[in-house]
């Protein structure tokens, strides 16, 4: 094999451009919305309490926005030191001071590198990668409906809580859905609404009264995709109305762990692929190497052959190769494989 002289520059890119940790996250790794209202006996005691006080609450957030909720319970337990070295900082609005209490607003900002390496050193899978995929949600209570259940799922409370992002059908398409059959609902019967909403995939939430509690029915549609079954359920104290808002938080959360169980890594399974990429230029081999550089669960890089046009490297991974797919995908990178061997297309 004729090697070009570009590769010292090549190897040398390849070995400083792909940290460990993750990069560009800051968004998934972002809380926001803390409110803190603290007492002191100075204005900086107040103040210095109320946002060491809130930190706590956006870790749990955090937390639990990366795993399983079956894990939530493993939830490392962490005192102040310890969550301030996984802080990069936060900022506030809504302030308000006065001589012995500080009230605001906080958005705590963890750094990935330190909380990636923080779940991996307790072996808790976690996902590094938000959705990038809109979900098109269809309220039934039993069937289509327009009303309260519409109205709470609609709400900016039930979108902030949950991870992946969601959009209704408009009045007239929920009118279309009438005779919409959750049981029998088929990718075909939504894809049009799914369409105009760029949505990739629908869930069908149906929420159900009896024997005391409100149960929400989840059907996932998506092209080419059998249709996945889950449920969720709170106890009613109330009426059925006020029921909504716990049912709405609980049901879209068990929506984040139907496509969390497909991202999240676990940190003890490893693996390595050897992959060939074709090379237009310097510089589509560059942005190749800032993509990878922003998958954290690439864990390590080997250049192992290169020729003018042309790269072969061994690629180490946490999880399987599946979900190292669907991260690259993130990335804009394609990883397929054919026959045994892998093809990495990207970066240009």
């Amino acid at each position: 094999m004729r090697f070009s002289l570009i590769l010292p520059v090549l190897a040398a890119l390849l070995a400083t451009a792909v940290p460990a940790g993750a990069q560009g996250q800051n968004e998934l790794y972002t809380v926001s919305g803390i409110h803190v209202d603290v007492t002191g006996r100075s204005s900086t005691e107040a103040f210095t309490n109320a946002i060491a006080g809130g930190r706590p609450q956006a870790f749990q957030i955090l937390f639990r926005r990366l795993t399983q909720q079956k894990d939530w319970g493993r939830q490392p337990a962490l005192d102040a030191a310890a969550l301030t070295r996984l802080s990069r900082g936060y900022n506030v609005a809504n302030e308000r001071r006065s001589t012995t209490r500080y009230v605001a607003d906080v958005t705590y900002i963890f750094s990935p590198d330190a909380v990636n390496r923080l779940l991996r050193g307790a072996g808790i899978a976690f996902t590094t990668q938000a959705p990038s995929a809109r979900l098109l949600i269809i309220p039934m209570s039993p069937g289509v409906t327009a009303g309260g259940w519409a109205n709470t799922l609609s709400s900016p409370a039930a979108q902030a809580s949950a991870m992946m992002p969601y959009s209704l059908p408009s009045a007239d398409e929920l009118k279309a859905m009438t005779n919409l059959s959750f049981d029998n609902a088929q990718w075909s019967d939504v894809a049009a609404a799914a369409g105009r909403a760029r949505a990739a995939a629908a869930a069908l939430l149906q929420a159900v009264y009896a024997r005391g509690k409100v149960t929400v029915n989840i059907r996932l549609l998506s092209p080419n995709q059998a249709p996945v079954k889950s449920s969720a359920e709170v106890a009613m104290t109330g009426t059925v109305g006020t029921a909504y808002p716990a049912a709405a938080t609980e049901a879209l959360a068990a929506i984040d762990d139907l496509w969390k169980a497909r991202v999240t890594v676990d940190p003890n399974q490893r693996g390595r692929l050897t992959a060939d990429m074709r090379i237009a230029s310097l510089q589509q081999w560059s942005e190749a190497q800032a993509a990878l550089a922003g998958v954290s669960q690439v864990t390590g890089i080997t250049l192992v052959a290169m020729d003018t046009g042309y790269a072969r490297m061994v690629i180490a991974y946490t999880g399987s190769a599946d979900q190292l797919r669907e991260a690259l995908s993130a990335a804009h990178l394609s990883l397929t494989n054919r026959a045994g061997q892998w093809t990495l297309i990207g970066g240009g």
